[in-house]
């Protein structure tokens, strides 16, 4: 007699369960991905800005650069301003929410600084 030969592969239910888990992901990414670009935008801005001198300078060009780069999520006020020697740091916090379903909401935090030199 011949022996059984064994089937391999995945079943139906793992295949719906990982189509499911990279949804969830897909999801969670689509909402996501442009409050990533909009964060990138804002350290671009705070890194330009810092070279203005005064901080009413500094966020004047914030909010200038935040007009072009149609920021929203923070503004020239918002902005924290320190002098560490005659250079000034620029920092900031901000976060962003987002309604997912039902009572899900996706809360994501922002924080940085102005890079240090010129």
């Amino acid at each position: 007699m011949a022996g059984k030969s064994r089937q391999r592969g995945i079943s139906m239910i793992t295949l719906i369960f990982i189509l499911a888990v990279l949804g969830v992901v897909g999801a969670v990414g689509i909402k996501a991905f442009p409050s990533f670009l909009e964060y990138q935008a804002v350290v671009k801005a705070v890194n330009k800005a810092k070279s203005e001198g005064t901080p009413q300078a500094i966020r004047q060009s914030f909010d200038r650069a935040a007009d072009i780069d149609n920021i929203t999520s923070i503004a020239g006020k918002d902005l924290e301003i320190a002098k560490d020697g005659d250079q000034a740091v620029v920092s900031f916090a901000y976060q962003k929410e987002f309604h997912m379903v039902g009572p899900a909401w996706l809360t994501l935090k922002y924080e940085g600084r102005s890079r240090p030199g010129r």
